[in-house]
């Protein structure tokens, strides 16, 4: 049993780690920057640590300062949530090394994931398909780089083999930007990421993004609870998640399952993880995996019942899962809006105080958020302040209730892009289902 986590993050994510840690008996502790002590869940956890100023660099990613925010407080685990660490191998490693459970993955599963190059050759050995590109990283030959480059065929996309989040990848239409964007991408991933190690890739024309939730404990079961459609993006950012993904062959679906499940226990992987694919022409290609829990598995969670944060945990504790793939049935549809402090047209963040916050409720409706009447949003961080998410029986209703959400819900004193999300529940597009990775952007004239 692990009695006190130590949660390394912020935002709703923490709110929803420490929920999940109250409901088994576990005591959480915060960790925050001086410009997060009135976040919500460091005002309920049992104790919090101010690790430093709001820049993350001093802050969220200052890992000795998390460690010993753990040591201080005699911690027995460490939880990422997402963003910030999560994703960071080396993070894994410092804290199983100072005598803590890291709660994801493996530090060399995380590491093996977390290049995109070492994690298509991974693929590739159980079936799954990957975008045509380059077998190995990028070197200086621009001859051959523009040899390959005409093999795959314009437009291609440049991508850093560290990193995500939509950080690291650039188009070249033509031969004529291609070294250009080359050096634009290499210098982006270096600044980002510390490694300037890039790849190519043939950029598909008109793809959904399509992701697999895994599940996997330390005893070698791995089970899959279905797929999610994110294809509702801007700059490479979800903006919208819903599940199961419309417009999917059953048979498909179900082939994409078992080769999700064999291929993570052939790498040994462990916790939750996300495999994401591009869907184009009825073919699926791998595109990474995300080591972490992701953003949007609210959705999942509606349709299956399965608390997937509670899983992760009893996973940590050397658990068994307590749900087999016969037990998952799916039911409804879910989707989540991702609410952010922006303005819905000119995507300028709007950091601030909220003079009053009024959450949507009734049937169906979720809220997860660490917002409150007075608390200040601060300019250091990633936007996302709230996800509103609706279940109910048809895809149909379930649009109808978001629509009916969004309307109910008030946030004065900041801007959010709730009127952007009002929109698209209206477009009839979404509600026809299968719009591609580019539909919002060309919407919107982006």
């Amino acid at each position: 049993m692990l009695d006190k986590i130590l949660i390394a993050n912020r935002g709703e994510i923490a709110l929803r780690i420490q929920r999940a840690c109250r409901e088994l008996g576990i005591k959480t502790v915060a960790i925050y920057s001086t410009a997060d002590s009135k976040q919500k869940h460091v005002l309920l956890a049992d104790e919090s640590v101010c690790i430093g100023p709001p820049e993350s660099i001093n802050s969220y990613l200052n890992m000795p300062a998390i460690i010993s925010a753990a040591e201080v407080t005699d911690s027995m685990a460490i939880h990422p949530g997402y963003g910030f660490l999560a994703e960071n191998g080396d993070f894994a490693e410092q804290v199983e090394e100072s005598g803590y459970v890291f709660i994801g993955p493996q530090p060399e599963t995380i590491k093996l994931m977390g290049n995109k190059i070492s994690a298509k050759d991974a693929v590739k050995e159980v079936g799954i398909s990957c975008i045509p590109g380059s077998a190995t990283a990028l070197d200086d030959d621009m001859e051959s780089i523009y040899k390959l480059a005409d093999e795959i065929g314009y437009p291609v996309l440049i991508k850093a083999a560290s990193g995500g989040g939509g950080k690291g990848m650039r188009i070249a239409h033509t031969k004529g930007n291609l070294q250009h964007t080359i050096d634009l991408t290499r210098a982006e991933s270096k600044a980002a990421f510390g490694d300037d190690t890039i790849f190519m890739e043939k950029l598909l024309e008109e793809p959904r993004h399509i992701e697999f939730q895994i599940l996997a404990d330390q005893h070698g079961n791995v089970i899959c609870l279905g797929d999610r459609d994110c294809s509702m993006q801007r700059n490479h950012q979800k903006i919208i998640e819903e599940a199961p993904a419309p417009k999917i062959p059953k048979e498909q679906r179900e082939e994409m399952f078992e080769k999700c499940v064999l291929f993570c226990k052939t790498i040994g992987y462990q916790s939750a993880g996300t495999l994401e694919f591009l869907y184009e022409n009825n073919q699926f290609y791998f595109i990474e995996m995300n080591t972490r829990l992701q953003v949007e598995h609210p959705v999942t969670e509606m349709i299956t019942g399965i608390d997937i944060v509670k899983e992760q945990l009893k996973i940590a504790m050397g658990l068994p899962l307590s749900i087999k793939q016969e037990d998952i049935i799916e039911k409804g549809h879910a989707i989540e809006c991702r609410i952010n402090a922006e303005d819905s047209k000119t995507f300028i963040p709007s950091p601030g105080t909220i003079e009053l916050w009024h959450p949507p409720g009734g049937p169906g409706i979720r809220v997860d958020s660490h917002i409150y009447t007075g608390y200040e949003v601060p300019p250091y961080y990633d936007s996302l302040i709230a996800k509103v998410i609706a279940f109910a029986n048809t895809r149909e209703s379930a649009i109808t209730r978001m629509g009916i959400a969004l309307s109910e819900m008030i946030i004065e004193g900041i801007q959010t892009n709730r009127d952007l999300q009002t929109e698209i529940m209206q477009h009839n597009a979404f509600k026809n289902g299968g719009t591609d990775i580019h539909y919002l952007e060309k919407r919107l004239g982006l």
